[in-house]
């Protein structure tokens, strides 16, 4: 999100926000990998349930924190974002943020220091991990792997 920051002057122009992001998908911009971080999920693809919730707190969260006008950039870019997405890669079935797109933002509000956000990111995971693993010892004698 930094780097959109810095290239994103008025956070209310969609139109530049969408200039942006496009770039960012072309592969012209950021890290030339194509992909908007936090936009999408293998299993969610029309909306994620767990974001819908979570973006309340953020928004409550910004409040508090005097951050309206980031979460102003975060609402254009969840706005924009799945329409470039979906007319880039030809996708129809929906695009959406995920339960991270508002993470690193949380982490920022609530002054964790960056080099705890990767940390963050697993141990929340790591419950979900474990029950999988012994599932798949349970009841296969095979290593399950996502798609």
């Amino acid at each position: 999100m930094d780097d959109i920051k810095s290239h994103v002057k008025d956070y209310e122009d969609e139109e530049e926000i969408a200039s942006y992001l496009s770039k960012i998908l072309k592969k012209e911009a950021f890290d030339q990998k194509g992909l908007i971080y936090g936009m999408g999920h293998a299993v969610y693809s029309i909306s994620d349930p767990r974001e819908r919730v979570f973006k309340g707190f953020v928004e409550q969260l910004a409040r508090d924190k005097g951050r309206e006008k980031d979460m102003t950039l975060y609402n254009n870019i969840e706005k924009i974002a799945p329409k470039l997405i979906a007319k880039q890669r030809q996708i129809f079935k929906g695009v959406s943020p995920n339960i991270d797109f508002y993470s690193g933002f949380v982490y920022d509000m609530l002054n964790i220091p960056r080099e705890l956000y990767t940390p963050l990111f697993a141990i929340a995971r790591i419950a979900g991990w474990s029950a999988h693993r012994l599932e798949e010892l349970i009841t296969t004698d095979k290593i399950i792997r996502p798609a």
